[in-house]
């Protein structure tokens, strides 16, 4: 039989696979339409929220703080407790009756020795040789504003008191204990004096003097057997680096045994101390360096839950806090063991020891380590020792963070002023995602260009919404508008700017350091609070260059940004703000060119000849 001619109609099932599968596509297509017609709304809320979280991060650092109760304990600690338990020294330390620092000596005004160099002073208490109220010289509390005042005085507003005292970074009150200790562990049959044993010093106070190279304070114990101690301190001009020496003699009739240790303890400060959710604020708490892990964060939690016990070559130990570090560096061609612990009094202990050593009778040994105690100055901290420049912790944005801190070392190299090399810095950045950016610009502004078209299609398919989503798409088609690209800009800008963030919150060059004017202190809000008003007039001018979202809700939120980012970014630092007024004004130049050069390109298209 010949086949049959007439049309093969298709089956039920196939219209209805087909009817399925052009719904499905609508529905798509609608889904996708709204996402892009909400993008942009989403994005700038996100960014919102980050702003919002940044700033409540700030002001946890700077702004008031809450009166703590002092560390108050009713016995003295046990000296046992604090010092650091070895194999060897273990048995001695459950019942260690000879050792000189059983009974604590009561300390008194003339147990103290004052040091003061160019860039520190201190106090060193000869019970133990501990380093204690060691103040920056160079770094006051408060700054006062010079600009501000005058004008306060002028239309005759009390001047606000500041506190221009240095700041304090070791510390023997109680709320606030932080100490640098030393000492020696004694082996089996001998003893050593620790952070308790009462030393001897010929001077009271000591002073580096202008011209003079070095500085050496000298304290000594002695068990009057033949063995004698001499600790140390050696201080140098324009340094915060202190190079300690632990001089043992033996000058008895036997061997002596022992090893030194070194070690920061800290009663953490509640009102400053620890991190908000998110690791948004800085780090208060213990850090070692080891070949191995290299930099690794040890909280006060941490010690608290478990105590440290690690063996490394070389590496160091650090209690770190906002701009400033205090690190023990013991000599890096030796083993040294890495050890923490949470005290029962609510003190915490990080340091080191070192391997044992003897010494025979009528002979000498020196242990010699080194302090870092001051601020974070990157390439000044590379030189004291691998990996201390780390404890500028810029947090998950380090990648980009680095980059930018060199390129405002590189930039104020020239400049000489921290406000001229974070212009700087926006100008490269700017340059660098210019063809991004670009690319972005151009999409917006054909956006504009279109919207009377979306405009019209809306108001003819008000009753169609999927009808409506299929013209516009087609429309976007047609034009090669990618409604997608006008949020690239975002997108850049929101890691770049919060890395930014954290070089200028961790980086202690801008700490207190003036731009012009009015602006004496980057790392603070604007006194004068001019910078955030000219930000919202630059973020409200750019806006208006942008073309507005077609939801009339989205469009309202949208006018209200500027405003809201306005009264965040009062409270930011000075030099971020600056940071986001010129990108915003270099933004503006670059956008209204752009939509400029394409709203005239479609007023006067090209006309080919006849």
């Amino acid at each position: 039989m010949a086949p049959s001619l007439a049309p093969t109609l298709p089956s039920e099932d196939y219209r209805d696979a087909t009817l399925s599968t052009k719904a499905a596509l609508i529905l798509f297509q609608k889904n996708l339409v709204k996402k892009m017609d909400n993008i942009r709304f989403v994005l700038v809320v996100t960014f919102a929220m980050l702003v919002f979280m940044l700033q409540q991060a700030w002001e946890a650092d700077y702004g008031p703080k809450p009166q703590v109760a002092a560390v108050t304990n009713s016995e003295a600690p046990s000296h046992k407790e604090d010092l650091p338990i070895t194999a060897a020294n273990a048995e001695q330390s459950e019942g260690d009756e000879q050792s000189p620092a059983a009974t604590p000596a009561t300390k008194q005004s003339n147990n103290l020795i004052t040091v003061k160099t160019d860039v520190i002073a201190l106090q060193i208490d000869l019970q133990g040789g501990s380093i204690t109220n060691l103040d920056l010289l160079n770094y006051p509390v408060e700054k006062e504003n010079t600009v501000v005042n005058t004008m306060r005085s002028l239309v005759g507003l009390s001047i606000p008191e500041k506190n221009t005292s240095p700041v304090r970074l070791f510390n023997d009150s109680q709320e606030k204990l932080f100490l640098a200790q030393s000492g020696l562990i004694a082996g089996q049959g001998v003893t050593a004096p620790n952070h308790y044993t009462q030393f001897s010093s010929e001077q009271t106070s000591y002073t580096l003097q202008p011209g003079q190279n070095s500085l050496i304070v000298p304290i000594t114990w002695t068990d009057g057997k033949g063995l004698v101690v001499t600790k140390s301190f050696t201080f140098t001009p324009g340094s915060y680096e202190i190079t300690q020496s632990q001089k043992v003699t033996n000058n008895s009739s036997s061997a002596w045994t022992g090893r030194q240790y070194n070690q920061l303890v800290r009663a953490p400060d509640k009102a400053t101390g620890g991190m908000l959710t998110g690791g948004m604020r800085a780090y208060t708490g213990g850090v070692i360096y080891t070949q191995k892990e290299k930099y690794q964060k040890i909280s006060f939690d941490d010690m608290a839950d478990e105590n440290l016990d690690v063996a490394n070559q070389g590496g160091w130990t650090a209690i770190i806090q906002h701009y400033f570090a205090s690190a023990w560096i013991p000599p890096a061609d030796q083993e040294n063991h890495f050890y923490t612990k949470g005290l029962s009094d609510g003190r915490y202990v990080i340091g080191s020891y070192s391997p044992t050593t003897t010494v025979e009778p009528n002979n000498n040994v020196e242990f010699v380590s080194r302090l870092f105690a001051g601020p974070k100055i990157q390439p000044m901290m590379e030189k004291v020792s691998p990996g201390l420049e780390l404890t500028v912790d810029y947090s998950v944005l380090t990648i980009i963070g680095k980059p930018i801190y060199w390129l405002l070392n590189q930039i104020h190299s020239f400049a000489g002023n921290w406000g001229w090399a974070i212009i700087g810095v926006t100008m490269v950045i700017k340059l660098l995602f210019f063809p991004l950016s670009q690319a972005s610009y151009k999409s917006m502004a054909k956006m504009r260009k279109i919207q009377p078209r979306l405009k019209e299609l809306q108001e003819r398919y008000a009753d169609d919404r999927p009808r409506f989503n299929t013209e516009m798409m087609a429309l976007y088609k047609k034009e090669k508008v990618n409604p997608l690209g006008g949020c690239l800009p975002i997108l850049v800008q929101i890691p770049v700017f919060m890395a930014l963030y954290w070089v200028l919150s961790e980086t202690v060059e801008f700490r207190q350091t003036p731009f012009i004017l009015w602006i004496q202190d980057m790392s603070i809000e604007d006194p004068l609070y001019i910078l955030p008003i000219i930000m919202g007039i630059t973020m409200k001018i750019q806006q208006s260059l942008n073309p507005p979202p077609i939801d009339p809700v989205q469009a309202k939120v949208m006018k209200m940004f500027p405003i809201v980012f306005t009264i965040f970014f009062l409270f930011f630092p000075a030099g971020l703000v600056l940071y986001w007024v010129v990108n915003n004004t270099l933004s503006i130049l670059q956008q209204w060119f752009i939509t400029k050069h394409i709203l005239e390109e479609d007023a006067h298209p090209h006309h080919t000849a006849p």
